[in-house]
């Protein structure tokens, strides 16, 4: 399977080291960028967008100023701790892809985003932009990130909600989730493939780490609204993935 428009996400525990505030992991996210880079020079992927979450850097200062996915906050202060803290390790991010050859350009959710009718409410991701810098030859990399919402200022609009969104009005061919396992577990093992949420609900736990994104059960929900097909998988897999293999499990 070639030339997709392919959606994938970098786990914000893949790419840092969670428990330790704003500290990278070098190793797992250059590993990361040389899949990604060697499935666009091969020609596995002809558009690809690239969503990354925050770990121990936007999650940090989102948890440590009380900001989630519902609860916002009018300081200007707290907004920019996150926002700047993810703005950071999206640098990170860029540089490393661009010491591959990797076209990377960043587009900054809390500039684009809004939740117009609330922190309940639907996310409003206008997709112009990205949609023409793929067809420009860019690709583009959000994050999880601060997003203006009416009656609360600002909130967090996490990465997984982020893939949801693009890879629906993007039409993607197929998502992927990386994360720091290789597929939701059951019981220790790897589960082949979800069709509705109701089958894995009790398998589905919390985040070992500070996340305020809701974890692997908020992931499956976001995933299982999809038209297109997505994969959760570890970091080993990404290269298959993006070279059309459909590892860990398939949610559907």
């Amino acid at each position: 399977m070639t030339g997709d428009r392919v959606v994938v996400k970098l786990g914000g525990s893949v790419i840092t080291e969670k428990d330790r505030p704003e500290t990278l992991d070098g190793p797992a996210l250059d590993a990361a960028c040389d899949a990604i880079a060697g499935a666009l020079v091969d020609g596995a992927v002809s558009r690809l967008v690239v969503v990354h979450g925050g770990g121990s850097f936007g999650h940090h200062h989102a948890s440590e100023h009380g900001v989630s996915t519902t609860a916002g906050t009018h300081d200007a202060g707290a907004v920019m701790d996150v926002h700047g803290a993810m703005a950071t390790l999206n640098r990170f991010v860029l540089d490393r892809l661009h010491d591959r050859g990797v076209e990377a350009v960043p587009v900054h959710p809390l500039s684009l985003a809004a939740r117009p009718e609330g922190a309940e409410g639907d996310l409003a991701l206008p997709v112009e932009s990205t949609e023409t810098l793929l067809s420009e030859g860019f690709v583009p990399v959000l994050h999880g990130d601060g997003i203006a919402t009416a009656g609360a200022g600002v909130t967090v609009v996490s990465g997984d909600e982020l893939v949801v969104e693009l890879a629906s009005a993007l039409e993607a061919d197929r998502v992927g989730v990386c994360s720091t396992v290789p597929g939701v577990l059951e019981d220790g093992e790897v589960v082949p493939s979800i069709t509705a949420f109701e089958d894995v609900a009790d398998a589905l736990g919390e985040s070992d780490s500070t996340d305020v994104s809701g974890g692997m059960a908020a992931k499956v929900r976001e995933l299982l609204a999809l038209e297109a097909p997505a994969s959760v998988f570890g970091p080993d897999d990404l290269s298959g993935f993006l070279r059309g293999e459909e590892p860990g499990t398939r949610i559907e």
